[in-house]
């Protein structure tokens, strides 16, 4: 059985000029002890697909169709009070930006004690030695549970936040954009944190990010999305050296290869992602595709495989 499935998941945002289809028919699975990155531009649906799977959306966005299945449970079918007790226990979300995620007038290691108490039926002691413990696993100092978030550096809040995720021993976790506002340095310890903890929990991971370079050492396989679908899906190898999608070819452009001998700053992608209240009716990527024929402006192309575990 897989870890999660989703399925034509379609979430759609009611907005003053119409419904945004911000994610729309999205399919992919997930095993235990596997990572998947999920890439696109700002704005293409990825923040939107995690808060779909933790059915965290607000309150103008919803789940229009498809299923999301984590180890055989329909989160779609669940009620909101039923869904609060698979939070934390079996998905958990690492959120970026965690400057802001936690609350700023209690204690750290209280907001993770807190989630333990609520899901694991700890008392408060052992809620506080839990967060004790965490805090040694993602290499923070075991007294400083007792601190505020002003006096945590911006790779410890990140650090604590994933000690946060871990509270109540998920099997999925979802990092959304995990490294945004980090310095270099500390996004690789980040980075290298979270895939030593995948593999010792053996946890599901989601890798939700704009930066393709980041992932090539850290996930098993990638989907590419734009304007809220899937264009491209494969293994690392397969998106990173036999890429099939233009879209997918133009974003690897759009980093410098630093063994060319050219040494030249690498071109953009030309125009802007659409307007997902009106999206194009074609491919979605049509507008902007140097490789567009008359066609892709009238048919949407459906998903093909043209490898093992290669889909475009």
């Amino acid at each position: 059985m897989k870890l999660l499935e989703v399925r034509n998941l379609k979430t759609y945002f009611n907005t003053s000029k119409g419904q945004a289809k911000a994610v729309d028919g999205v399919s992919f699975d997930l095993d235990y002890g596997q990572c998947m990155g999920l890439v696109g531009e700002s704005g293409c649906g990825k923040s939107t697909t995690a808060l779909s799977i933790c059915r965290l959306l607000p309150k103008e966005g919803f789940i229009e169709g498809g299923e999301i299945v984590l180890e055989g449970v329909n989160y779609t079918e669940l009620s909101e009070e039923e869904m609060q007790k698979h939070r934390w226990e079996d998905v958990s979300i690492i959120f970026q930006g965690a400057m802001n995620a936690f609350n700023p007038v209690k204690k750290v290691g209280w907001q993770i004690a807190e989630a333990c108490i609520l899901h694991d039926n700890m008392t408060k002691a052992q809620a506080w030695e839990r967060a004790g413990d965490l805090f040694e696993r993602v290499g923070i100092a075991r007294e400083r549970i007792t601190q505020y978030p002003h006096e945590f550096s911006g790779g410890m809040k990140q650090r604590a936040m994933i000690a946060m995720a871990l509270a109540c021993n998920p099997k999925l976790i979802i990092g959304d954009e995990p490294t945004t506002a980090l310095d270099v340095m500390i996004q690789a310890q980040i980075l290298e944190l979270l895939e030593e903890l995948r593999k010792e929990l053996n946890m599901g991971m989601l890798l939700i990010t704009h930066d393709l370079s980041i992932l090539s050492e850290t996930c098993d396989k990638i989907a590419v999305m734009y304007a809220g679908k899937i264009m491209e899906m494969g293994t690392v190898s397969d998106i990173f050296q036999r890429p099939a999608h233009p879209y997918t070819k133009k974003l690897l452009a759009c980093f410098p290869n630093i063994d060319s001998e050219e040494r030249k700053i690498p071109d953009g992608i030309a125009g802007y992602p659409p307007v997902l209240v009106d999206p194009p009716k074609g491919c979605r990527f049509c507008p902007r595709c140097s490789l567009a024929e008359e066609l892709c402006g009238r048919e949407a192309p459906e998903m093909i495989q043209i490898g093992e575990e290669h889909f475009v």
